[in-house]
């Protein structure tokens, strides 16, 4: 008897999830390494979800978006910037609701990102799942750490450029925001690579750089903290909100 109410049971559950699934989202898209993934520890505050804040998780299915918003290292995966960006945009647009495509990979670099690539092929995937939700609103990028030594910081700009540029084609949104972040300044080696990423704005359009500095790392001199993650956040979303607001 039970296959009986099969079917009824498959609608009832599309009718739910129909009732719940959030609608015409603006969806940000979360790409570059381990500072991005997040490695913050998890705190009590980071797990209360927000009622206009959803993240597409490894399943490809919206879920309330709490940390850790990653999976590519879940033993490790911890508090990034892209919650505290989020909060920040849903407090200034109160209707907006938000859609947060988590890609970042830990320990990649820029080349690993390039256009063809695995890591990119992924990103572009889940991106297209999420805008059957909503529109692109805006890319978040931080990587370098992987960079971090002077030859590859002197072609840094131009690589990413190349990659954003074709990124935006094939998400069919070229004028998207991109928003880049400085690496920590705790660290010995990320003089040369913070000069080039400073520097992408310039051969990026409408994309910002947001600096890192006064934020502290957990104690490795390699990772952000949760309070820095979640200020860092913060700024990432002042940085959009100016960048969308411009004509």
């Amino acid at each position: 008897m039970i296959f009986r109410w099969l079917p009824l049971l498959g609608l009832f559950t599309a009718s739910v999830l129909a009732q719940t699934a959030p609608e015409s989202m603006r969806i940000f898209l979360l790409i570059g390494q381990s500072n991005m993934a997040g490695r913050g520890a998890v705190e009590p505050q980071d797990k209360v979800p927000h009622p206009r804040i959803f993240a597409l998780n490894e399943k490809l299915d919206w879920v309330p978006a709490v940390d850790p918003l990653h999976f590519d290292k879940p033993k490790v995966a911890g508090v990034g910037p892209g919650m505290g960006f989020a909060r920040a945009v849903a407090e200034a647009q109160p209707t907006t609701v938000i859609g947060l495509v988590p890609a970042a990979v830990g320990g990649t670099s820029l080349d690993e990102w390039k256009v063809g690539g695995k890591l990119y092929i992924d990103a572009v995937r889940r991106a297209k799942v999420a805008l059957q939700r909503g529109h692109l609103a805006g890319i978040l990028w931080h990587q370098g750490e992987g960079d971090s030594n002077a030859q590859k910081a002197a072609t840094y700009s131009a690589r990413f450029a190349v990659m954003i540029a074709q990124l935006r084609k094939d998400l069919n949104a070229p004028d998207v925001p991109v928003i880049v972040g400085e690496t920590g300044r705790f660290r010995p080696t990320g003089a040369a690579i913070n000069a080039a990423l400073a520097t992408v704005p310039q051969a990026v359009p409408r994309c910002a750089f947001v600096s890192s500095e006064g934020l502290t790392d957990r104690g490795d001199h390699l990772h952000f903290n949760s309070a820095s993650q979640r200020e860092f956040g913060r700024r990432y979303a002042a940085a959009w909100l100016k960048l969308e607001s411009a004509p």
